[in-house]
Formats: structure tokens, sequence, C-alpha cells
């Protein structure tokens, strides 16, 4: 059951990958149309210099590239944690519906944006890695004989 626990997070893992894949696959071309060239880009600067300057659905795939280095850093290591600790099947669905959560609002943030679906999208994600994570600290908690 151990990998059963980690596959979702090797999803991610790859799903991230794929984004940043998107992010180039689409900035460069844009960035080509403008002008500009990787090689003469003055020293220092950083993708975020690049919002107002490249239309916003180009950078729409960058920023949840970004977000996919945010939140998920958590995801990992409680997912480490349950799987050592012992998962469920429970356990083991909600990092799946964690992780279809996390592409789902991949996708519609790279592609749509609109902010409310994006947010529920985050919100029903989060309630799933809380959820995650309130297992973990009980299975650690339990094992130490700390709670009942």
């Amino acid at each position: 059951m151990q990998a059963q626990m980690l596959a979702p997070a090797a999803v991610l893992v790859l799903w991230s990958l794929i984004m940043l894949v998107w992010t180039g696959a689409t900035r460069f071309p844009a960035m080509a149309k403008l002008g500009a060239n990787i090689k003469t880009a003055p020293p220092g600067g950083r993708g975020q210099n690049l919002d107002g300057v490249l239309p916003d659905s180009v950078q729409w795939k960058s920023h949840n590239h970004s977000h996919l280095m945010e939140q998920p850093t958590i995801f990992y290591p409680t997912v480490v944690i349950i799987a050592l600790m012992g998962p469920n099947a429970g356990t083991i669905a909600i990092a799946w519906a964690y992780v279809g959560l996390r592409i789902l609002h991949s996708l519609w943030q790279a592609t749509v944006n609109t902010i409310p679906v994006r947010f529920t999208l985050f919100l029903l994600s989060t309630i799933c890695l809380i959820l995650l994570a309130i297992h973990a600290f009980e299975l650690t908690a339990l094992a130490k004989g700390v709670a009942a």
C-alpha cells in the first residue's frame, strides 16, 4: 500500500514537469514574436519580469508552474509520512483527489483562468491537503502515544 500512497505524488511531479515544458513551449515563441532573445536578456531577469510584456495567456502557464512549486511542497512530505506510517484506502483516495484537483486547477489557470472556478479548485484541493496533514499528524502522534 505504500506504493499506492506514493503514486499520486509521482503523478504530480510529472504534471509539474509537463507544466514547465508547456511554459517554455508558449513563452519562447511569444518572446521571439516580440523580438526578444534569451541570449541578449539583461542579467538578473526573471520570468516575472515578462508580466505585462508577454500576453497574459502565455504567462498563465508560468504562474501555474510557480503555484505547483508552492503548496504541493507540503503535499509531498505529507504523503511520505502517511506512506511510512501506513496508508489506508481513504488517504490514498484523498491524495488522488488532491492531485486530480491540482491538475484541473492547472488546466483551468493555463487556459481559461477565471478566478471563481480557479479559487474553487484551489480550495477543494486545499481541503484534501488539510485532511491528509491531519491524518499524518494522527498517525505520528499515535505512534508516539501522544493521542488516544
